[in-house]
């Protein structure tokens, strides 16, 4: 079915503590834009619609919970929970509680499709992070067909969905996302990335009212700080013709920090009070304290009048059994470990610190060594002042910005965060920063990738961008073998940033002899700041020119007739509609062609 044919659409906020669902039927001319409120459990057996479905699978014991208390009114066998019971049955057994999972599928450390979560449990049969995004998008789609539709034609598999994903994901995890999606059904699919949806919310909420709110020459950044992720995009407004034109100019690196951070940070702090009391904690209270913080964070920045909150946890050791400890956690204590944790305040020249990774360290998510989240947007405004023709000075200067995320919703980390950027301006001698309000952080996501569905069949405004980064191909270099010594793999620019979605181009000037007929290893490579290199460029010392190295393909492609030859082709590559990369290598005088794609398995 075409985007033209269906009746609604949908854009889908998978996020990684929330997920959120908004629509726009296409068949009202007066509709407008909804967000779907998503049935599900919110203890065993009670059943209540709420905006957000919370990002959580819980996995229960055998005779844990009461028989058909996890039922769903489409699905009567259910025997895991998702969404506001999964994440207050996991507040009191960890253990058994999948969280993260976004996060996770876009570790390149680990085998995504492999089932390795909860992470660190041992008594309960895991999933893969992929699949836990399926449950997900699965709980979605059928809510959708249980609320909205009135017939298959209805239902969601059978319309255009936009669902949303990091700017900063690399092809991988895109494609991770892609098989989530698929596997729940859904095949009408286009992916759009969180801070362009995010400000596309914007326009819709201005309506042609946006035109005067910003102005040529305007660089808007979109800060977007989530509960596992931290996001940034540039937005330059131009003019072409006498009319306004957006361009995304530059995305960030992918920032493995938000409010599970600092939710941890509030845990490791409340257990420093226990242990003033002579208690300590062990691992398995201080995960059940993490989620208390959390619940007490979000409580204490949204209402200003509640100055402290209780934190109680189950005890441990004979004199606690049946027990529990208790202290409190106040509000400018959270004001303090955030604001000045997190948000603390440093020069344009200060970035993030590189630690000496150890010898041997616990598998586990790749964090941000430096959560100073400043110290990253001055990385990001330094390492791209060139994208920004004419940017003066070392780094680029935005003039509006738009918070989007949950952690972003409190006043103090906006305040904060314009008081630095208008500190690093006024020294450059540049105007301050101006703020662009917008609607609901939460739901920002969902309605901005609903509203997409209506630029792509031309009725509002769309943001040029195409892809986020600059994709390579590793190429091992020919030259005389040395004893000890492997070739060195030179990095061959296969995809230009900004390529855009539904286009193809063959890499000029080179050709190269592709193996058939026994294994071999493709080798990928990206980067989100070389935005100049030209499609067909080859880099030697890529390593240092701040290219990283995604997940390797090993494959094995055939021939008839071809065993371990060498046979000579010319690469051609190609973004699909739904923004993955696929690369060809096409037969020279001949008529073969094979497809690479990137791989989402982590090899030996």
């Amino acid at each position: 079915m075409s985007k033209e044919e269906t009746r609604y659409v949908v854009g889908i906020d998978l996020g990684t503590t929330n997920c959120a669902v908004a629509y726009l039927d296409t068949s009202d001319e007066n509709a407008e834009l909804q967000v779907l409120p998503i049935p599900q459990l919110v203890n065993p057996g009670e059943l209540q619609s709420k905006d957000l479905l919370p990002s959580f699978v819980y996995l229960p014991g055998e005779h844990e919970l009461p028989a058909g208390s996890l039922k769903l009114p489409w699905d009567d066998k259910r025997d895991y929970a998702v969404g506001t019971l999964a994440r207050e049955q996991g507040e009191q057994i960890s253990g058994r509680m999948v969280a993260s999972a976004k996060s996770w599928l876009c570790h390149k450390g680990v085998d995504r499709t492999a089932d390795i979560l909860p992470w660190g449990s041992d008594d309960v049969q895991k999933i893969s992070p992929l699949e836990a995004s399926r449950r997900y998008l699965v709980h979605l789609r059928d809510a959708w067909n249980h609320s909205i539709a009135d017939g298959v034609k209805e239902h969601l598999e059978n319309q255009q969905v936009y669902l949303t994903v990091p700017a900063s994901f690399d092809a991988a995890a895109r494609d991770l996302t892609a098989q989530a999606a698929a596997a729940a059904g859904l095949e009408n699919v286009t992916l759009i990335e969180e801070p362009q949806a995010a400000f596309y919310s914007w326009l819709q909420s201005m309506g042609d009212d946006w035109r005067e709110k910003v102005s040529v020459g305007d660089i808007i950044l979109v800060c977007d700080i989530g509960g596992g992720t931290t996001d940034f995009t540039l937005i330059s407004v131009k003019d072409e013709g006498g009319d306004l034109v957006l361009e995304r100019l530059a995305v960030g690196e992918h920032i493995l920090v938000g409010g599970d951070n600092m939710d941890l940070a509030l845990a490791h702090f409340v257990a420093g009070k226990f242990k003033a009391k002579g208690t300590r904690i062990d691992s398995a209270q201080m995960l059940a304290l993490w989620h208390s913080c959390r619940l007490a964070k979000e409580r204490l920045l949204a209402d200003e009048e509640c100055e402290s909150l209780p934190i109680t946890v189950v005890g441990r050791g004979s004199k606690l059994i049946g027990g529990t400890i208790q202290t409190e956690l106040t509000r400018d204590e959270v004001m303090k470990s955030i604001l000045d944790g997190f948000f603390a305040e440093c020069a344009i020249e200060e970035h993030p610190e590189e630690q000496t990774a150890a010898g041997l360290q616990e598998i586990g998510l790749d964090y941000a060594s430096d959560p100073v989240i400043p110290k990253h947007v001055a990385k990001f405004l330094c390492d791209n002042a060139r994208a920004a023709k004419g940017a003066a000075g070392d780094f680029l200067h935005p003039t509006a910005i738009l918070f989007n995320g949950g952690v972003s919703k409190s006043p103090p980390v906006q305040e904060r965060i314009i008081s630095v950027l208008n500190k690093w301006l006024k020294k450059s001698k540049a105007e301050p920063v101006r703020l662009l309000e917008g609607a609901s952080l939460d739901l920002a996501v969902a309605r901005g990738a609903a509203h997409y569905g209506l630029v792509l069949r031309g009725k509002s405004i769309r943001i040029r961008g195409g892809t986020s980064r600059t994709y390579y191909i590793g190429v091992k270099s020919s030259m005389p073998a040395v004893p000890g010594m492997k070739p060195p793999i030179k990095a061959l620019c296969v995809v230009p940033f900004g390529m855009e979605e539904g286009t193809e181009c063959d890499i000029p000037g080179h050709e190269f002899g592709l193996v058939v007929g026994q294994n071999a290893e493709f080798r990928f490579l990206s980067s989100t700041h070389r935005q100049e290199d030209k499609i067909g460029l080859m880099i030697e010392d890529w390593e240092l020119e701040g290219i990283q190295e995604s997940s390797p393909l090993e494959t094995k492609l055939t021939a008839k007739g071809k065993k371990g030859e060498s046979l000579p082709v010319h690469l051609r590559a190609r973004v699909t509609e739904l923004g993955k990369l696929e690369l060809w290598c096409v037969e020279k005088d001949g008529d073969r062609e094979w497809k690479l794609e990137f791989n989402v398995r982590e090899t030996d």
